[in-house]
């Protein structure tokens, strides 16, 4: 499904060159498990962001379900994105002034999806991760919990194949934190890709596959028996 074959990624911060990613390779099947563990600066972040077409590499090669999307225009790839990818983050990324289900709701108005569609997935989603009762609350009426339940509602709203995770956990507390890794983790058992950046190694041993970046590289790949 992912396949990253020497993949570069460099940023220009006045006139130091930062090397972000360092040749690196990586095939992704359909249906896994995988966590990005590192210390901060090593790449985990700047590799999530090509894998979800949210950046370019400058050199290397990118096939997304055996599709090359490394040269895709800008309306392309968020079309690609779109359609098949979703993302969770830390801060949750929602837009204030919107109510949850407006959030929600968000990716399919843009996709153009039929009103009648839309609303038949969002009673869905709002009952499935039980935001009935918080539909019309905007974010700062909801707790950090309610928010990232939202996020994920949101991400899944479009039906996408792969869920990107960064640092999903990182702004709650421990409790909240394994309600919101249930979520997530009952996605990939029902057939979804999930990839996930954490510092957390507890969090990260709990994926089929543990990847290690270090200052650019890809320097571990491991799977759980």
């Amino acid at each position: 499904m992912i396949h990253l074959d020497n993949i570069e990624r460099v940023f220009h911060v006045g006139d130091e060159e930062v090397h972000a990613l360092r040749g690196v390779s990586l095939t992704i099947q359909a249906g896994e498990y995988v966590s990005i563990m590192g210390p901060s600066g090593s790449g985990k972040s700047s590799l999530l962001n090509i894998i979800g077409l949210l950046d370019r590499p400058n050199q290397g090669r990118y096939a997304l379900d055996e599709r090359d999307v490394t040269g895709l225009g800008d309306d392309e790839l968020a079309r690609v994105r779109r359609e098949k990818i979703g993302f969770v983050f830390q801060f949750f990324h929602l837009v204030p002034r919107l109510t949850a289900a407006q959030n929600i709701a968000l990716p399919m108005m843009l996709a153009g999806i039929d009103p009648a569609e839309r609303q038949r997935r969002l009673a869905v989603l709002l009952a499935q991760y039980g935001l009935e009762n918080r539909a019309g609350h905007r974010p700062d009426q909801l707790s950090g919990g309610q928010c990232q339940r939202v996020a994920i509602a949101r991400a899944m709203s479009m039906q996408p194949a792969v869920i990107l995770a960064d640092e999903p956990t990182g702004n709650l507390d421990s409790t909240t934190g394994r309600e919101v890794m249930a979520l997530l983790e009952g996605l990939h058992a029902a057939g979804g890709t999930l990839i996930m950046v954490t510092h957390d190694r507890e969090l990260g041993a709990r994926a089929g596959r543990q990847l290690r970046m270090v200052d650019g590289q890809l320097v571990g790949d491991e799977r759980n028996a």
